[in-house]
């Protein structure tokens, strides 16, 4: 059973959270807050496996709430799904960076949600297409410099490849049907590049690779 948190100010994101999870027979809503102080406190006492959480909130922000939460030992297992809405993609890449595991667009339909929350509680990250065309998007119209992570050099060409691919948003089994190997292959190639790269997650990576500016060829 994946026991879930969700920390949104606007009651109608949590009532639709609440009757999507009641649906689901192996997924548990353990807990609501509509502000991240009230949300942090909930999650240190249950530490559920997955926490939805909204960004721009009254009293301390989702940012505060989640570099709270991915600097906590005690919540080292908690794996935090931003809630957004595209007009709030200025914050995408800081969430990225403090750690969120995925973003669920609030549009977006239950399944998405569904596929998000086991991803995470799974252990894994999900960055759809969509949110991290934004993120990269972003990233380059705010004319930042790439800056190459130090140990980018120590990745071979087929992990930087499928890294690039990675940073599109693709899943291992599209990436795998794109470059015709294995899932399993990529798999491993993405677990060697987080350990070359010292990543905490597919998400962290993902980060990287937009940091170090490294783009598919033409």
């Amino acid at each position: 059973m994946t026991r879930v948190v969700v920390i949104d100010d606007e009651a109608l994101v949590r009532i639709g959270v609440r009757t999507l999870l009641k649906a689901e027979p192996d997924t548990e809503l353990i807990g609501e807050a509509a502000d991240g102080g009230a949300g942090l406190a909930m999650i240190r006492d249950t530490v559920p496996d997955v926490v939805l959480m909204d960004i721009r909130m009254p009293g301390t922000s989702g940012l505060v709430t989640l570099r709270k939460i991915t600097t906590d030992p005690a919540l080292a297992a908690v794996g935090v799904v931003i809630l957004t809405t595209f007009d709030l993609d200025e914050y995408i890449f800081e969430a990225l960076r403090c750690g969120a595991r995925g973003f669920v667009l609030k549009d977006a339909e239950p399944a998405d949600m569904l596929r998000a929350i086991r991803a995470v509680a799974d252990g894994q990250s999900l960055l759809s297409p969509s949110v991290t065309h934004r993120v990269i998007g972003r990233f380059r119209h705010a004319g930042q410099p790439a800056t190459a992570h130090p140990d980018v050099a120590r990745l071979t060409h087929r992990e930087r490849e499928v890294l690039c691919w990675a940073a599109t948003g693709m899943s291992n089994h599209e990436i795998a049907r794109q470059l015709v190997i294995s899932n399993e292959t990529i798999r491993t190639h993405i677990s060697r590049a987080m350990v070359k790269l010292h990543a905490r997650d597919r998400a962290q990576l993902v980060v990287y690779a937009i940091q170090s500016g490294l783009t598919l060829p033409a």
